[in-house]
């Protein structure tokens, strides 16, 4: 006697990659969304550093606050809306006081390089205690960016930030 087959699975496979596909499509887009995303993160953050270091490489270039956002906007040209929110690219001094009899340092008396001198750095009677001034430059860079598509329950677009913050080098 025959045995007739009751289950026929031609076709099965096609109505599960019918079912697969949307899965599959929407976690690719949302991969490339994600790389997407990070990139620009990326190139928020590395906008920021191309600005302090073109800002430390001289005490001149430290206050140089033009050529420093044109490093940054250079650095990121492919980030159309890269702005400088507040504080934006700055330099700061502070009193950085040594001690050579045990090394530590320490470091008090922040403020705009206008205000600190040897003179507003604290004074120490102490043998081997030296007071320099050391320069400091800073940026803070971000951006607005959007999604390629509208996905529900996640905000259209995010706001990257980027900070740096370098020691001048002394001349």
């Amino acid at each position: 006697m025959l045995k007739r087959n009751l289950h026929n699975d031609t076709g099965s496979a096609f109505v599960e990659l019918a079912l697969v596909t949307p899965l599959l499509l929407l976690t690719m887009i949302g991969a490339a969304e994600l790389g997407r995303i990070a990139y620009y993160a990326i190139e928020v953050s590395n906008a920021a550093r191309a600005a302090v270091a073109y800002g430390s490489q001289t005490t001149s270039t430290a206050s140089d606050f033009t050529g420093m956002q044109n490093a940054a906007i250079n650095d990121a040209s492919s980030i159309a809306s890269l702005t400088f929110p507040s504080p934006g690219v700055t330099n700061a001094c502070v009193c950085q006081t040594a001690n050579s009899g045990n090394g530590a340092t320490t470091t008090t008396a922040q403020g705009s390089c206008a205000s600190i001198s040897i003179t507003t750095c604290p004074t120490s009677t102490t043998t081997g205690v030296t007071n320099t001034i050391v320069e400091y430059v800073q940026a803070s860079t971000q951006a607005q960016v959007s999604t390629m598509l509208h996905y529900p329950g996640i905000p259209r677009s995010f706001t990257l930030h980027g900070f740096a913050q370098m020691r001048v080098i002394q001349e």
